[in-house]
C-alpha cells in the first residue's frame, strides 16, 4: 500500500495503518483463518434472538467470497439479504455537475463483477423542500420520482440529522389509514444514529445500526410499524430489542506517526475521511457487516455482506453524506 501524507489538522480516518501491524496482523490471520471462519459462522447465529446455529460444516466457510447474485429483477436483488460468507463489493459515485446538483446530488450505485465490469443497481436523491433530509431511491439512474414503478424506498431523517430510517416503497399507514389488500404497508429496513458531538470536536463518528433479525431461513424479519411504538428506533430506545439486530461501527485506532485515527479497509479505501467506516457486530469484530470509505473527490467504495441488503447498505452510506449539525 502506498504512503500517504494525510491532513492532520482534523481527524480523519484512513486505510493506512503502521506496516509492522499489518505484517504481524497479516501473519496472525493466516494462522487462524480456519477458526475465524468457524467463529464467524457461528456467531451469526447470535445477531438476533430468533435465529438458529448454522448446521454448515467449518470447511464450507473458509472464503468469504465475492460472488455477485443475480440482478435481474433489481427491486428483488435490492431487498434480498446477502447469502452468508458472500461480500458484495460496490462503487458510490456521487454526480454534483450543475447548479442544482452542487445542492441536491445524485448518488448511483454499481456492483463491481469479477471481470472488472459494473452493474448498475439503484441511485439515491435528497427531496426538494422537505422539513427534515429525506432520500428517495430508484432503480431508474435518471427518474427519481416517488410515482414510479422503480421506486424502492426512502430514508428520513430527524431535525437535527442524528437519526435515520431506512423504509421499501411500501405506504405509509399514517398518510393511508385504510390500506387496500393490494397495496402493503411499508416496512422499517434499518435505523441510523449518529451520537451527538456537543462539544463539536472533529473525531470520528460513532454509529448504531438497527437491523431487523433473521429468521430461519436467512429471510429477514418483517417490521412493518402501524405507530410511533412500533419503529425501530422507539424499540431500541426502550430496550425492546426482540427480533433486532443492533450494530455499531468499529472503533478506529489512533496512529501517532500519521497522527490520525485509523482502520485497515484492506485497499478497498484509498483516501482519508471522517465519513470512512466499517459496521461490525459488537459479538464479533472481526467480521465486517459494511464498510465504506473515499476512493476519489466523488468516488466511494460500499461493500456489504450477510445479513444486510443492498437497499440497506446504500440507504446507510446515504445517512453519512447528509450534514449533521450536532454531530460535527
Amino acid at each position: 500500500m502506498n504512503k500517504k501524507t494525510l491532513d492532520t489538522s482534523r481527524c480523519q480516518i484512513s486505510d493506512e495503518s503502521k506496516d509492522e501491524e499489518i505484517e504481524e496482523e497479516s501473519k496472525q490471520k493466516k494462522d487462524k483463518k480456519s477458526k475465524k471462519a468457524d467463529k464467524t459462522s457461528s456467531s451469526l447465529a447470535s445477531y438476533n434472538s430468533n435465529s438458529r446455529e448454522t448446521s454448515s460444516s467449518g470447511s464450507e466457510h473458509n472464503e468469504r467470497v465475492t460472488s455477485p447474485m443475480s440482478v435481474e429483477d433489481l427491486e428483488k436483488f435490492s431487498l434480498r439479504p446477502t447469502p452468508r460468507d458472500v461480500t458484495i463489493q460496490c462503487r458510490v459515485t456521487r454526480d454534483r455537475r450543475g447548479v442544482e446538483k452542487g445542492i441536491y446530488p445524485t448518488y448511483y450505485l454499481h456492483m463491481e463483477k469479477e471481470d472488472g465490469k459494473r452493474v448498475f443497481l439503484m441511485a439515491g436523491r435528497k427531496r426538494k423542500k422537505c422539513k427534515t433530509s429525506n432520500y428517495l431511491i430508484s432503480t431508474d439512474p435518471t427518474n427519481l420520482s416517488r410515482d414510479t414503478n422503480s421506486y424502492i424506498g426512502k430514508l428520513r431523517s430527524n431535525v437535527l440529522g442524528t437519526k435515520f430510517t431506512v423504509y421499501d416503497g411500501g405506504e405509509n399507514p399514517e398518510k393511508k389509514p385504510f390500506i387496500k389488500e393490494s397495496e402493503s404497508v411499508r416496512q422499517e429496513l434499518a435505523a441510523i444514529c449518529y451520537e451527538t458531538n456537543v462539544l463539536g470536536f472533529k473525531g470520528p463518528r460513532k454509529m448504531t445500526v438497527i437491523i431487523p433479525g433473521m429468521l430461519e431461513n436467512d429471510e429477514r424479519v418483517s417490521i412493518c410499524p402501524k405507530n410511533e411504538l412500533e419503529t425501530l428506533l422507539v424499540r431500541h430506545s426502550n430496550g425492546n430489542t426482540d427480533k433486532l439486530v443492533t450494530l455499531v461501527n468499529k472503533p478506529p485506532s489512533w496512529n501517532e506517526q500519521t497522527q490520525s485515527y485509523v482502520l485497515n479497509f484492506h485497499g478497498r479505501v484509498t483516501q482519508a475521511s471522517v465519513k470512512n467506516f466499517q459496521i461490525i457486530h459488537p459479538d464479533n469484530e472481526d467480521y465486517i457487516v459494511m464498510q465504506f470509505g473515499r476512493v476519489a473527490e466523488d468516488v466511494f467504495s460500499m461493500d456489504y455482506s450477510f445479513p444486510m441488503c443492498a437497499l440497506q447498505a446504500f440507504a446507510i452510506t446515504l445517512s453519512s453524506f447528509d450534514g449533521k449539525l450536532a454531530c460535527e
